[in-house]
Parts: structure tokens; C-alpha cells; sequence
């Protein structure tokens, strides 16, 4: 039996890919969805792994992932808190004036995005894992604390 996927990829990724060519071409609600990721094959492992391992809910909000379904994009709250792994490197992390955090032993670099609450960005890490929040988690890293144990066991560090 032969696989017919592009590249190699694994099958998730070829179906996220698919799913957001798919995304692409509908009408949805902006709110609940997001742009999913497309990392290198590598990086999409270690995303598949910490997909597993991501808690059902997140200070004290209950799972309700993004569309389109994909295991590189996670959610608690109706979008409260969004979880993308395998983002670009933002290009903030060039600035040595970035803020910067620590929460149970991952470092996430700092964002305030105009019209929303803060977007953290792992750092350090052989794939990017990305979270925003609304609003009412903009002087709060609690979230972050929760999600730092499946990002330690899943994404190697890089340095």
C-alpha cells in the first residue's frame, strides 16, 4: 500500500493544509475561526505530540477548539484562549527591547496586539507554540502556567 500524501507529510498535516485550503473557500464566523499553521514536517511532530497532551480546560474554561479543526490549533472558551503550535517566528523577537516571560519553566515572548488581549509566543523551542487571550487575561498568566507542562514534554527546547 502506498501513500499518496505531498512531500512526505504526515497525514494530519496534509489534511490541515487541505482543511484550510478548504476554510479558505467558505464563509465562516471570523470569531471562531483561525489561521492554521503550516510548519515543516519536524515541527508539525512536535505539534502533534503536544496535541495530545493539552488539557481539557484552561483557568477554569472548557475545550472549544477553533475552526477548522486541525491538531496544530487548540481553544478553551469559545476563544478566550487560543493555542496555534508550529507559527512563524514573529519578527518581534528581533527587538531586544521584547517582553518576555516566564511560566513554569517556558519562556514566551510578549505581545499587545491592538483591539484584543496579549499574544505569548514560546521562545526557545524547536517549533513555535503561540497563545492569545482576550482581553480579561491581559495582567494574568495563569493560562500560560497550565499549558507550560505539555509544551515542556512535547517541544524540545532548541538551545
Amino acid at each position: 500500500m502506498s501513500s499518496h500524501r505531498p512531500f512526505g507529510l504526515p497525514a494530519a498535516v496534509s489534511a490541515a493544509v487541505l482543511l484550510l485550503a478548504a476554510a479558505g473557500c467558505s464563509s465562516s464566523d471570523a470569531a471562531a475561526s483561525v489561521v492554521v499553521p503550516s510548519p515543516p514536517a519536524a515541527e508539525a511532530a512536535f505539534c502533534q505530540a503536544l496535541a495530545k497532551e493539552l488539557p481539557d480546560t484552561v483557568a477554569g474554561l472548557e475545550r472549544s477548539d477553533p475552526e477548522p479543526g486541525s491538531e496544530l490549533t487548540a481553544g478553551w472558551g469559545d476563544g478566550a484562549i487560543v493555542l496555534r503550535c508550529g507559527v512563524p517566528r514573529p519578527e518581534k523577537m528581533s527587538d531586544p527591547k521584547a517582553q518576555g516571560v516566564e511560566a513554569d519553566g517556558v519562556n514566551w515572548m510578549l505581545e499587545h496586539p491592538e483591539g484584543g488581549g496579549p499574544r505569548f509566543t514560546s521562545t526557545y523551542r524547536k517549533t513555535y507554540v503561540e497563545v492569545t487571550m482576550d482581553e480579561r487575561f491581559a495582567h494574568d498568566v495563569t493560562p500560560l502556567a497550565e499549558l507550560a507542562a505539555p509544551v515542556r514534554k512535547t517541544v524540545p527546547p532548541s538551545l
